[in-house]
């Protein structure tokens, strides 16, 4: 993909793009805070803007690593990545070799297999060669290699004056050291390690020459480390089995699903595979990265979001991201990060054009929701789990998050919660849609002024109401009281402010001066979601989310096809995006219109099946579903995606109505559905308290769905309730 610096007048951290990810089809691979994008040959093709790569902490460590035989490229028969996304394997085959007009080597003769991952901060590769004809042969074997030590937002098109100085450091036979002194004065090496030893070793290039006899085979095994040199023979098959093993354990701290849809099963095991990927150690427990390329670091919102939807399944994760959330949590006033007391991360970047103040997001604040949704989840975490203990230790960045909500979020004090940028140099709107043109009126002009968002203010509805249940199970009862009448008292400013008679809808905002912005839009899905909304007015919404203009046949669209601004192309005005069609199908469960919820699950489910690898994206185009097409992709979404991985988990929960009650010890089943393409769910190793259930899901030939506990342990009891 060939970037370039965005046109006068666009957003500054626009993603600028003249060719598209699609047309590379990338494959990738993540450890902890390295990751690596591949071609369908396992080379990095080189390139500034190109965004293939090893990165570690937000800089692109190796730029090329191309693999020629003969000096030509090499035939591609398969690639893939294994399901678990420990292992990218690449199979390959020379092409016909000519002196002149003499045939040297005929085209599939050496087979050559390439293994790769990355392990603790490096990337291994193993190529083997297998000669599969029936004389002996040699083949001169090449490998290509740069690091150009780009900062991700470099990769992305955003321009620099001046960088730091690259050099190579001599190390010998067998290995390269680059080293980048960045403007920052940190140094940043990449070794890499070559075994056996090449028969050539030069700057940028390590070649062999193999002579194999008929069918025999050899080994060729090259790490790149991202940091201190390693040994110049690498343990690849150790470094190989630790991978597995953590991507194993990651596997089972979760509930798993099977269904009697196999395609389902693909999707379910793709996205968990993904989520584990994805999720990060840090010293305060796992957090979900949010995708890859552009997104791989912690970001506040697609935490929380991505942790709502797995909380069912792995509360654990929740944990994670709390603690995290907490530790990061802002302590002072900070204008050009956006910080304030108690306000939760948006987003943490740990490169140099970060460390330098180039980009505001080293730790970034410019979230008017990050803050809510950390006290919704920790309301609902206490409700999943019972974690008294946890409870405790969060209750003061709870406090203080509730405190910046009061203080800050309703800086003129009408009772709404709004935005509104200190930095020039940050994000114009700051709510999940943060292009600079997702907030608009019915015309089609911006929104100006301190912006109040019609989902933030469910967010907070529920984040108080939540807050008011854990303030009294720590005795804070006039704390308790106070929360649920400001709770209250929000949800009938926010019916006045923002319910449209005419249109039957929620308004997407209000403007700095209270008017509203008149816009159908799926922001009024979430309110549905918090549960903010009027029943009698939450039925209007469920039907129009559903009507031709919101509902593509892929998916709810982000904006209504009527609306001015309304493009299905573009990233926030008219796209598709699972993770907002989850939380809008939880939201028509929760108001018992499981009707909708059923058809946006089996809309996503049924775009998933034109996905590669079963991988639902960052998001899609939001072009009308035709006979014999399959949905429209976007040219730069991210794949995989953190809060797209864990919708289909939220979708399945919808559907079932599954809640889980850890005080009670209770596991609910309120109007549970199945759609059609499902006939049963078995759920394994649901953890609620002490106590481990296997159950299963059975949809009956008439309505309903009858659910069987196979096995139980512990005191946990099952209820339907119709």
């Amino acid at each position: 993909m060939e970037l370039s610096a965005p046109d006068t007048g666009a957003p500054e951290f626009y993603i600028p793009a003249s060719a598209s990810l699609l047309e590379r089809r990338p494959l990738t691979l993540k450890h902890g805070d390295t990751f690596a994008m591949s071609n369908r040959y396992g080379d990095f093709s080189g390139g500034v803007t190109n965004p293939e790569g090893l990165y570690h902490h937000d800089t692109r460590y190796l730029s090329l690593l191309r693999l020629s035989i003969e000096g030509h490229r090499p035939l591609l028969l398969s690639s893939t990545v294994q399901n678990n996304n420990a292992l990218l394997r690449v199979d390959l085959t020379n092409p016909d070799v000519y002196s002149g007009a003499e045939l040297l080597l005929p085209r599939d003769t050496i087979h050559f297999a390439r293994s790769k991952f990355l392990w603790e901060c490096a990337c291994y590769e193993a190529i083997v060669a297998h000669n599969y004809g029936n004389e002996a042969r040699t083949v001169r074997v090449t490998l290509e290699f740069e690091s150009d030590f780009r900062d991700v937002f470099e990769v992305r098109g955003q321009a620099r004056p001046r960088r730091g100085e690259l050099r190579r450091l001599p190390q010998g036979h067998d290995r390269v050291v680059l080293r980048y002194t960045g403007l920052d004065d940190r140094a940043r090496d990449m070794t890499l390690s070559f075994a056996p030893v090449p028969d050539l070793l030069l700057e940028h290039r390590a070649e062999w020459r193999l002579t194999l006899a008929a069918g025999a085979s050899t080994t060729l095994f090259v790490t790149a480390s991202c940091g201190a040199a390693r040994p110049s023979r690498p343990d690849f098959f150790g470094g190989l089995r630790g991978a597995r093993r953590e991507r194993a354990r990651g596997s089972r701290e979760s509930a798993t699903l099977r269904t009697s849809n196999a395609l389902f099963n693909e999707l379910l095991e793709r996205s968990l595979a993904d989520l584990v990927m994805l999720g990060t150690p840090t010293p305060h427990g796992r957090y979900p990265y949010a995708g890859i390329p552009w997104f791989s670091t912690a970001f506040g919102r697609d935490g929380a979001i991505t942790a709502i939807q797995m909380l069912a399944y792995d509360p654990g994760l929740t944990r994670g991201v709390l603690q995290f959330l907490a530790a990061t949590q802002a302590r002072e006033l900070d204008g050009a990060r956006d910080a304030e007391p108690g306000k939760i991360l948006h987003e943490m970047r740990q490169g140099e054009m970060a460390e330098l103040g180039e980009v505001p997001f080293g730790r970034y604040y410019g979230s008017v929701d990050s803050t809510p949704l950390f006290v919704l989840l920790a309301g609902l975490y206490w409700e999943r789990t019972g974690d008294l203990e946890t409870l405790r230790r969060l209750w003061p960045s709870l406090c203080a998050a509730l405190e910046w909500i009061d203080r800050y979020g309703d800086a003129d004090g009408d009772g709404l919660i709004e935005y509104r940028r200190k930095s020039v140099n940050g994000l114009a709107n700051q709510g999940w849609k943060d292009s600079e043109d997702s907030v608009f009126h019915a015309d089609g002009t911006m929104a100006r002024g301190a912006i109040a968002l019609a989902e933030v203010q469910g967010y907070v509805h529920a984040a108080k109401l939540h807050a008011a249940g854990m303030a009294e199970v720590l005795g804070e009862v006039a704390q308790a009281a106070r929360l649920k009448a400001e709770a209250g008292a929000l949800q009938r400013r926010f019916e006045e402010s923002f319910w449209m008679e005419d249109r039957g809808y929620y308004a997407i905002a209000l403007d700095g001066d209270k008017q509203p912005c008149r816009v159908i839009s799926s922001n009024a899905g979430h309110a549905l979601f918090c549960g903010v909304a009027d029943p009698g007015r939450a039925a209007r919404v469920a039907q129009r989310l559903l009507a031709k203009d919101m509902f593509s046949g892929w998916g709810i669209r982000t904006v209504g096809s009527s609306e001015a601004r309304y493009n299905p192309m573009s990233y926030h005005n008219g796209s598709v995006w699972p993770h907002d069609n989850a939380l809008i199908a939880l939201g028509l469960a929760r108001y018992g219109h499981m009707t909708e919820a059923l058809r946006v699950l089996s809309a996503i489910f049924d775009a998933s099946t034109h996905m590669d690898l079963r991988r639902l994206p960052e998001l899609f185009c939001g072009m009308r579903r035709r006979r014999d097409r399959g949905p429209t992709l976007y040219p730069v979404a991210c794949a995989p995606q953190a809060w797209a991985s864990a919708a289909p988990f939220a979708l399945l929960t919808a559907a079932m109505g599954l809640h889980l009650d850890a005080g009670g010890h209770k596991v609910r089943f309120i109007n549970p559905q199945l759609p059609s393409f499902l006939d049963e769910v078995e759920i394994r190793n649901l953890r609620l308290g002490e106590s481990r259930l296997h159950l299963m899901l059975h949809r009956r030939r008439g309505e309903g769905v009858a659910v069987t506990v196979v096995s139980k342990t512990g005191p946990a009891s099952v209820d339907v309730v119709l």
